[in-house]
């Protein structure tokens, strides 16, 4: 039915507004329905190419999403190439929706569109301001996150605030369920107000100012796991950074191990010296943090299936066996501790992490 209703404000020019979609990862393909289902004519789909997509942790392919619309789905690596300002400038947009995007748009795209370029934020701005506000949050313990739905501006998390939901992260969340909730919480702020946004009536509010907020950009290697810390953040560590994402991982005689999940850490059980491998625990192996010890179920060897942790021990019987400890510069760098916006997350992390 809302298909129909669709095809039929554009067949007869009744659509709420022009829009051009902008977006790449998981958030964006629950906001793309929304907009689809919607009053409005979307103009065109800008995502990722099939070879940064493949580098991009979280991408999706929209086009399943949009060819049963007719809407053009086009490919590039930088939108804010002239030759993309000018396909943008040339489809006449009065609203530009941004989900998921990989970079920031530039102001010769922000001008475009009469009505402004809006977009999401996974955090409750203007706290979590900077990259991948929902790794950072679970890996530094907090309990609640949000999506915020903002005007963009030409800084990084900075514009007009339109609308915002509070999610909860619970102790056996991962970044992927986290995310899933975040999306939600989006497709449903943006066709609540999608309406007020294409007759330029949405609420606005701006936000407060706040110095030295922005979280630093997470790499591949920064997944090195620390086992000389509590068993909770150890295991908040390994959900934080699991799939999509690259991973925490850990090494033993030379071996990577990437560490996929992990249970919540109980009443203190089995302990010994920091990273050592106390042996199977039901399909777990269990392993010595700091103050306790850690039940890892899900596994990996460089370049091997992923599996139990009981079964990865059994192969290896690396009872006894401890897991190579970290450098305490590189701890530090993992932690985002040594990065411009080291004072924000020293000050989240507490404990452990600010040693």
């Amino acid at each position: 039915m809302q298909l129909m209703r669709s095809y039929e404000a554009r067949r007869t020019g009744a659509a709420l507004g022009r829009i051009v979609f902008v977006g790449a990862v998981h958030e964006a393909a629950p906001a793309l329905a929304a907009v689809l289902r919607s009053e409005a004519e979307v103009a065109a789909v800008f995502t990722l190419t099939p070879r940064l997509a493949a580098k991009t942790s979280g991408a999706v392919d929209l086009e399943p999403l949009a060819r049963p619309f007719g809407v053009s789905v086009l490919r590039t690596e930088n939108l804010n190439a002239a030759e993309n300002v000018e396909r943008v400038r040339v489809l006449c947009p009065d609203l530009i929706v941004v989900v998921g995007w990989t970079r920031l748009l530039g102001p010769e795209i922000l001008v475009i569109p009469p009505l402004g370029c809006v977009g999401f934020h996974a955090s409750l701005l203007p706290h979590g301001r900077g990259r991948a506000p929902v790794n950072w949050a679970i890996l530094r313990g907090e309990t609640v996150t949000g999506n915020t739905l903002m005007y963009l501006a030409p800084e990084a998390d900075a514009g007009d605030i339109i609308d915002q939901r509070s999610i909860p992260i619970e102790s056996d969340d991962t970044c992927g369920t986290v995310y899933a909730k975040v999306a939600a919480a989006g497709a449903e702020m943006l066709a609540l107000h999608l309406p007020a946004l294409l007759r330029g009536t949405a609420p606005r509010r701006p936000q407060a100012k706040r110095v030295g907020e922005l979280l630093p950009r997470r790499t591949p290697e920064m997944g090195i796991t620390d086992w000389n810390r509590p068993a909770r953040a150890v295991h908040d560590w390994i959900r934080a950074l699991t799939h999509p994402y690259p991973g925490a991982f850990t090494f033993c005689e030379g071996r990577k191990l990437f560490l996929w999940r992990s249970d919540p850490p109980g009443p203190r059980g089995p302990i010994g010296e920091p990273g050592v491998i106390l042996g199977a625990d039901g399909e777990a192996v269990r392993v010595s943090a700091c103050d306790g010890s850690i039940r890892v179920t899900h596994v990996q060897e460089d370049g091997s299936p992923e599996e139990s942790g009981a079964s990865w021990w059994r192969r290896r019987g690396w009872a006894g066996g401890r897991f190579d400890p970290v450098d305490k510069a590189l701890a530090r760098r993992a932690l985002g501790l040594d990065s411009p916006a080291a004072g924000e997350v020293r000050r989240s992390c507490g404990g452990e992490a600010n040693r």
